[in-house]
């Protein structure tokens, strides 16, 4: 075989049309050997002689697409200075593109001498891991693209929806069975029907990078089924690929985003770039700790056989490393250009913010990204937490960045299961959370609002349980969370009671609806829409089987909840009103020489809130109003964006609460547009100062066309015409009822205390008292 010297960049293996350059990064290798491997499993040893700013390279012209290959690293063998080198492990390229095979966890894996534990001094494990582990091969990287380009959503016009690639697939009746569970599975029609008619914009995928799945879950007869377990940070799972492991996984990969793309649907990636599945001290040697394991992993300062770990799975990777940064924007870049994904999610983002001890937002990897004409113009959505000391870092992100804003999660939960002391933070929640990213110059699309995520109960679980029921996992239900903030509405789990699922079926619409309805950027866990249930598990990591996979066999509930998801989609995407791209500001405009600002927090009386009632801790119920005319700010052609006025009623006490319909200054008269108990038809209007009741743990929408323009034509998520609602206004009844717990005197006082009239209140509620965060765990994978 021919040898040329090849070049050290890029890293990798780069197939240029001729033959493949590979280049291999170590500081710390004295030898390194090139390792191809045949069809038959045979080895061919290729000695690399070429070696400039500790990148070891070479060029095979003969070397086509399909090869397998992978390193063997010979140098210093002492885990008590933190050197792992070994070449008896036959290690993956931390640059491949392409994985083929999987790993038995056989105790060739370890370094160490199996059945103990590495010391000093001790012989290193001779066992050859070739036969073991997955092999890296080389790809083709030709792809015919056409005309694909990315949808390029703005924040505040994006739907998310979480969604896992094969639980998705798994069980969908029109998708072929070999496709179910892949890619190609996931580009099928008939699973981008159901988005498009749901009404997403963008598809989160869980983590697709090359993953380990962990002997001791084997052993257990579980899988890794989540995949934060990365090895690969540039190739496709291959286990997803309905085609093949020899590169047909990046060919379909790409396959899947174009078709996406076609369907003006965006990929974001959840992306771990925290640890390594290699995990502790105790761990497999696959690639990064025999290739240079102080160079990518954070070690203990005075004993660095062991691992700094802020992620509760083992190690951390040095994000002060050179070659860690270089790793992961070169990984980023990668995804973008090649694979053309539009942006990423980052799992347990506070730890690529600690150079040394505290997560700092001025860390040299936010640097890195701002800087770069690459990524820095997709979507970045971290998950602004770690298990580190001062890890919870909610609203801590720099400019540019969206987090997912678990104080939302947690208060929506508490508002809809009539926790006391929950009212004013809730309508912080729903205003866009401006006490959390206003003060860093940040809009309201720095919340990725979410109630639900893959991490936890499901929709219909929130709903249906109070206790997490995790026997399946095998741990006797000690892992996973234990405070989940959930109602099980009078039963738990399954029942036939037809007043129980008539509350659970109402409080799941309300939960959906004032995620979507709230400012900021939703995000949907798939199946949420269609009231998936993993029986009360909620830590399914380990579950690759019905317990998680989305089921698509739909009863008359589960029918009637995706109807009323599409229709508060819709509703959503139709009325700007409730994206805006700025935080609520006081702006107001006149209506019989009252002034009405861009919003109004108003109690069931129809009375603005005061001070006291915001802080009532029995108050189950409020009603906002969303000012459609005093939206400040312009569209994207400069225009100013003037949109249908909206009431939104919030009934979280489980009996019926009487509301009264503010007066005429708000509007002369309301129609019904969303109701989650369907207690009101969309045709329905009901004049100013009408009293209506809304049931027990539900939300209802009321809105009326804008008086600074021509009404709009009227659809099945519109307001009737102004004509329509004039006469309503003529003829229906007038009446003022207060209820319990408002006190319409002393709220009226108040206001002629502040000076407001016609209801004007500030923009937001007070500040409210932080509770304590939900304490973030880590991913259960090889811990």
């Amino acid at each position: 075989m021919r040898i040329w010297p090849g070049h050290p960049y890029p890293l990798g293996a780069t197939y240029d049309g001729t033959g493949t350059n590979f280049a291999l990064f170590s500081s710390v290798a004295e030898r390194v050997e090139l390792c191809l491997i045949d069809d038959a499993g045979n080895e061919e040893r290729i000695e690399v002689r070429e070696v400039d700013a500790y990148v070891w390279h070479v060029y095979l012209p003969a070397v086509q697409p399909g090869q397998r290959y992978g390193y063997r690293v010979h140098g210093p063998y002492e885990p008590e200075r933190g050197l792992w080198c070994n070449p008896a492990k036959f290690l993956l390229d931390p640059y491949a593109k392409a994985f083929d095979g999987t790993i038995d966890g056989d105790p060739a894996l370890l370094s160490y001498p199996a059945g103990g534990a590495p010391e000093p001094g001790q012989a290193p494990n001779d066992l050859d891991s070739l036969g073991h582990t997955m092999t890296s091969v080389v790809h083709n990287p030709f792809f015919d693209w056409g005309h694909d380009h990315p949808p390029a959503h703005e924040y505040h016009r994006s739907v998310i929806y979480e969604a896992h690639v094969k639980g998705m697939t798994m069980l969908h009746p029109d998708v072929a069975e070999d496709l179910r569970g892949t890619y190609a599975g996931m580009s099928h029609p008939a699973v981008i029907e159901h988005l498009k008619t749901l009404g997403v914009t963008a598809i989160e995928l869980m983590p697709v990078h090359q993953f380990v799945n962990d002997s001791t879950l084997q052993g257990k007869g579980l899988s890794n089924y989540w995949g934060y377990n990365t090895i690969g940070f540039f190739a496709p799972q291959n286990t997803y690929s309905a085609t093949g492991s020899r590169g047909q996984q990046v060919q379909e990969f790409k396959g899947m985003v174009k078709a996406l793309h076609e369907a003006d649907i965006e990929v974001i990636l959840d992306v771990v770039y925290n640890h390594t599945a290699e995990g502790n001290h105790l761990g497999p040697t696959l690639s990064f700790r025999g290739i240079d394991n102080p160079a990518y992993y954070r070690l203990v300062d005075d004993e660095p056989i062991h691992y700094f770990d802020t992620t509760g799975t083992g190690n951390s990777l040095m994000m002060r490393s050179p070659h860690v940064l270089q790793l992961i924007m070169d990984s980023l870049r990668y995804w973008v250009t090649e694979m053309h994904v539009d942006g990423f999610r980052f799992d347990l983002a506070a730890t690529l913010a600690r150079e040394l001890h505290e997560v700092d937002r001025l860390s040299a990897f936010f640097d890195l990204v701002h800087q770069d004409p690459v990524v820095s113009q997709v979507k970045l959505i971290a998950e602004p937490w770690d298990l580190g000391e001062g890890g919870y870092q909610v609203g801590g992100f720099p400019p540019l960045w969206t987090e997912w804003n678990g104080a939302f999660r947690d208060t929506v939960r508490d508002f809809w299961r009539a926790e006391p002391h929950t009212m004013s933070e809730f309508a912080s929640r729903f205003a866009g959370s401006s006490d959390l990213y206003e003060h860093t110059g940040r809009k309201p699309i720095a919340s990725v609002n979410f109630i639900t995520a893959h991490d936890g109960f499901t929709l219909n679980d929130l709903v249906s349980y109070n206790e997490k029921h995790n026997e399946a996992n095998g741990e006797d239900s000690r892992d996973g969370e234990s405070h989940n903030r959930s109602w099980n509405s009078g039963a738990e789990g399954p029942t036939d009671d037809p007043e129980i699922l008539e509350l659970r079926a109402r409080r799941a619409r309300s939960l959906f609806a004032t995620l979507l309805l709230s400012q900021g950027v939703p995000m949907i866990a798939h199946g949420d829409e269609l009231r998936r249930s993993q029986g009360g598990n909620n830590n399914v990591y380990c579950q690759d089987n019905e317990i998680s996979w989305m089921s698509w066999e739909l009863d008359e509930p589960q029918t009637t909840m995706l109807e009323f998801a599409r229709k508060v989609i819709a509703l959503r995407a139709k009325h700007p009103v409730f994206r805006r791209r700025r935080f609520f500001e006081g702006t107001y405009t006149e209506s019989d020489g009252d002034r009405i600002q861009d919003i109004a927090w108003l109690t069931p009386a129809a009375e603005p809130m005061t001070g006291e009632e915001w802080n009532t801790w029995y108050a189950k119920a409020l009603m906002v109003f969303l000012n459609g005319d005093a939206i400040n700010e312009p569209d994207e052609w400069g225009e100013p964006i003037v949109d249908d006025s909206f009431l939104v009623l919030f009934n979280a006490d489980p009996a019926p609460i009487t509301f009264t319909l503010p007066p005429a200054s708000y509007g002369q008269a309301w129609q019904g547009v969303l109701d989650s108990d369907h207690s009101f038809e969309d045709w329905q209007v009901f004049a100013a100062g009408t009293s209506v009741e809304v049931a027990g743990s539900s939300i209802v929408v009321f809105s009326r066309p804008s008086v600074s323009v021509t009404p709009r034509p009227t659809t099945s998520v519109s307001t009737g015409t102004t004509a329509q609602l004039a006469r309503a206004a003529e003829a229906a009844p007038t009446a003022s009822v207060s209820t319990a717990p408002t006190d319409p005197a002393t709220a009226a006082a108040a206001a002629d205390e502040t000076g407001t009239s016609g209801g004007a209140t500030p923009p937001n509620p007070p500040t409210p008292k932080r509770r304590a965060p939900r304490k973030p765990r880590a991913k259960k994978n090889d811990a």
